[in-house]
């Protein structure tokens, strides 16, 4: 919601968090969006800016709050990195890899293959809506995804 400071968007999906009832505790809501503002190293003068305001990267780290409060098992990341500059991709990154390390699963889509090949274990290469080929990362070279895609796409041709 870029429209909206950043306090209630890294706190809007866990709104038990601080609620009692109907009622919400805005102190402690302050404090769950500071400590994520913290922790995934937000850079913002205050939680009361607006996200629309903030660089591309720190927009992505303020949708990834959010949704972690909420503590998936599995987290769907489309185009995680698209249009941030690259200190905020390897803090992208850093974070995913933290993430799959505490056993959280994660499926990343992107258009970037040296991207795809750095941080994924398995991989799909889907081409006209269907599986065209899946491999291990010690399988994963860019001749085998485009391979894939390729063949899949003149085959159906």
């Amino acid at each position: 919601m870029p429209g909206l400071e950043i306090r209630p968007n890294v706190t809007l999906h866990s709104l038990s968090a601080f609620a009692k009832g109907v009622f919400l505790n805005p102190a402690k809501e302050k404090s769950l969006a500071n400590e994520q503002v913290k922790k995934f190293n937000i850079r913002t003068p205050s939680i009361e800016q607006m996200v629309v305001n903030l660089s591309g990267g720190n927009q992505q780290k303020v949708i990834l709050a959010k949704v972690l409060m909420a503590e998936p098992q599995i987290l769907f990341l489309d185009e995680p990195t698209k249009g941030i500059d690259i200190g905020a991709k390897n803090e992208i990154y850093k974070l995913v890899l933290e993430l799959a390390g505490q056993g959280i699963s994660i499926v990343m889509i992107s258009s970037e293959l040296p991207e795809l090949l750095a941080m994924c274990d398995r991989f799909l290469v889907l081409a006209e809506g269907k599986v065209a080929d899946q491999f291990d990362r010690s399988d994963a070279n860019e001749y085998r995804v485009m391979l894939a895609a390729t063949q899949a796409r003149a085959q159906i041709q």
